[in-house]
């Protein structure tokens, strides 16, 4: 009852920030400083943890060094993904902006354009 109750006033006050926002467009124009300062201090704080957790999880693990070869692998794992990942970005936007991934259509469509 009392989480039916929760759910319904969550949901109110998201209705009612949404059309707060739309009868006032220009409230909405320029974020606060205040408010953008503190979206990225807690999203630096995160960082700072998540980095923290990893470090420790990195040091904490017990068993032989790892050679040299395995660094080197590891560094070309994590280029060979980035090159991938940035190439197929660069062809998402390039299709995008050149038009194919607009739909198709016949020489009767394109001449209704003209």
């Amino acid at each position: 009852m009392t989480e039916g109750l929760l759910r319904a006033g969550v949901a109110a006050l998201a209705a009612q920030t949404y059309l707060s926002a739309m009868r006032y467009p220009d409230a909405m124009k320029k974020p606060s400083v205040l408010g953008t300062v503190a979206v990225v201090v807690a999203l630096l704080a995160i960082l700072a943890a998540a980095a923290w957790y990893a470090a420790g999880a990195w040091i904490s693990i017990q068993g032989p060094p790892m050679p040299t070869a395995g660094y080197v692998a590891m560094a070309l794992g994590v280029v060979f993904s980035l090159v991938i990942g940035c190439g197929l970005m660069a062809l998402l936007f390039y299709s995008s902006r050149h038009g194919y991934d607009e739909p198709s259509r016949s020489d009767d469509d394109r001449a209704g354009e003209r």
